[in-house]
């Protein structure tokens, strides 16, 4: 993975919510891609802290 994320599941879900927002990527799997991030690794970190993406507003929540 290239891509340094937080660790902690809050974090993440704000740099994540960051990146829909200001980058506008389409999707989890999209952000995933153009970051080299672990799709299912990023979706493991979130559950831990309640987390989980809603494809539909393509937001974590």
């Amino acid at each position: 993975m290239n891509m340094d994320f937080p660790q902690d599941p809050a974090m993440l879900m704000s740099f994540v919510n960051m990146k829909f927002r200001d980058e506008g990527y389409d999707s989890l799997q999209e952000l995933c891609d153009a970051l080299d991030m672990d799709h299912d690794q990023i979706v493991a970190t979130l559950a831990k802290g309640g987390f989980e993406y809603n494809p539909t507003t393509n937001r974590i929540w």
